[in-house]
């Protein structure tokens, strides 16, 4: 059986496209959410700042993320922000080291 992925994702707004930015993933997420996989995708921005957004995100399996990845929500995504970003989003994918206890040790 496969691992669940966990993936932190930070996007990084052109000045003046942070409500864009804000509004797509904000529409994107109850697609998103419905995807078959998906254990959390949750949208977040980065304290102290107005253009900075970071989505954590946690599939069921590598097959999970792949599919999301070439999903619909994704590709509208893509479309939508395509000139909204300051460059490619930076991803991070995290391997669990789960300790104490079960559902609050690890994301």
């Amino acid at each position: 059986m496969s691992e669940p992925v966990v993936l932190v994702a930070t996007m990084v707004a052109k000045p003046g496209q942070e409500e864009l930015i804000e509004k797509t993933l904000t529409a994107a997420l109850p697609a998103v959410h419905a995807e078959p996989g998906c254990l959390l995708y949750a949208l977040h921005r980065k304290s102290g700042t107005t253009g900075e957004f970071v989505v954590i995100e946690k599939w069921a399996s590598r097959e999970a993320l792949g599919a999301h990845m070439k999903g619909a929500a994704m590709r509208e995504i893509g479309i939508a922000l395509a000139r909204a970003l300051a460059g490619p989003p930076d991803m991070v994918f995290l391997d669990a080291l789960p300790a104490g206890d079960r559902d609050a040790g690890a994301v």
